[in-house]
Parts: structure tokens; C-alpha cells; sequence
């Protein structure tokens, strides 16, 4: 059994059902194995949300800076960074769905792991948002407020995305890029070529979509 099986399935749960309310025994149903296999597998249900939160929290913190490399200008370093975290959400929207909601079902050292890999992605964001400012290309009452508000609306994409919706992800990704610029009172609301958007991966816990 791979672990990325175990962790597509316990994802599959806590998205639906949160973590709380998913039972050892249901995980293991879910993947054939008994409640004394999972736990050979993947420990207790908490390692097992851990691993899935470490994962899809390195895979973005990794993903953004791969995307930030490609330039040095802090406007298109931002919407590079706005254009990878919408498409990451996107790309796998229960994972990250988990990893946002479910940190408050983590004991409190798990937790406090979990929350440092949150701030070191969150910093990127911050640090952008600080030399754009320093370099008078952004204007915004508060960076700290204008931070959350882009991560939390790129987050919610999760909730409403769907590969064969109206836009694709390319055209979702360009929509929020340009909501971040009007929000920061950028001239150029388009400073990322279509070309140049990531195209985040999908990771190893996203369950596979079925027909």
C-alpha cells in the first residue's frame, strides 16, 4: 500500500467529513486495510493529518519560491506568488482545504510545527508586499491586511473551482492577479504574461478525481 493512497483517502474524509468526526476504522475501510495495518502504515490519525499537512505545506513553500526565481521586481514577484497560491488551491483543492481548516485538530506542538511552515509561506507574501512598498510601486492603507485578504481569497478558491467551468485556470489566475493590483493601486493590472503563469503540480494526498 503507498503512502500517497492512505493519505488520498484520510484527505478524501477530512475534507468531507472533518478530522474530528473521521474514525480510525472508517480510514482504514477506506483503503482495505485494518485499524492494526493503517497504524503500521501511518500512525495514529494525527500522524497521519501531520504528514498530509507537512507535505502540502513544503510542496507550496517550495512551489513559490521556484515561482518568485523567475523575477527580482517585487509587482511581478507578487503576482507571481498570488498566481501560484490560486493555482495551487485550485490544482488541489481538498488538500488545501485540510491543511487551512484542520490545523485547530493538531495537539498544541503539532500545531506549532505546522503554524512555522504556515508563517515561513506566509512570509514570502509579506516580503513581496515590503519592497513593493519601499519601491513606491504599492499603496495600501495596511500590507498586513492586504497579505491576508489575497491569501484568503485565493484560498477560497478551493470551495468553487472546477477544471470545467466556465474559466480556465490560466483565466482565474490573471482575474485574481488583477483584483491584487487594483487592491494595492497598481497601474499595470496585468504585470504577468499568460505564458509566464505557474502551473502548480499535483501532489502526492490530492485524491484523484473520478467520473
Amino acid at each position: 500500500m503507498e503512502l500517497g493512497k492512505v493519505q488520498q483517502a484520510a484527505v478524501a474524509c477530512f475534507a468531507q467529513r472533518g478530522f474530528a468526526a473521521t474514525g480510525i476504522r472508517e480510514l482504514g475501510t477506506a483503503v482495505g486495510l485494518n485499524s492494526a495495518t493503517l497504524y503500521h502504515y501511518v500512525g495514529g490519525k494525527e500522524d497521519l493529518l501531520v504528514g498530509i499537512m507537512n507535505d502540502c505545506l513544503n510542496a507550496m513553500i517550495s512551489g513559490a519560491k521556484q515561482a518568485l526565481s523567475s523575477s527580482s521586481d517585487p509587482v511581478r514577484q507578487l503576482a507571481l506568488l498570488v498566481a501560484f497560491h490560486v493555482g495551487f488551491t485550485a490544482t488541489n483543492p481538498n488538500t488545501a482545504r485540510v491543511t487551512e481548516y484542520e490545523m485547530r485538530a493538531l495537539s498544541a506542538k503539532a500545531r506549532e510545527q505546522m503554524q512555522e511552515l504556515r508563517d515561513a509561506y506566509e512570509q514570502l507574501f509579506a516580503d513581496a508586499l515590503k519592497a513593493g512598498e519601499r519601491q513606491g510601486s504599492f499603496n495600501t492603507v495596511d500590507l498586513g491586511i492586504a497579505r491576508l485578504a489575497l491569501m484568503e481569497m485565493g484560498t477560497g478558491v478551493s470551495h468553487w473551482y472546477r477544471p470545467d467551468g466556465r474559466l480556465s485556470l490560466a483565466e482565474v489566475q490573471l482575474n485574481f492577479i488583477s483584483l491584487a493590483m487594483r487592491l494595492l493601486a497598481v497601474p499595470d493590472e496585468f504585470p504577468l504574461p499568460p505564458e509566464e503563469l505557474p502551473v502548480p503540480r499535483v501532489i502526492a494526498s490530492e485524491p484523484t478525481i473520478k467520473d
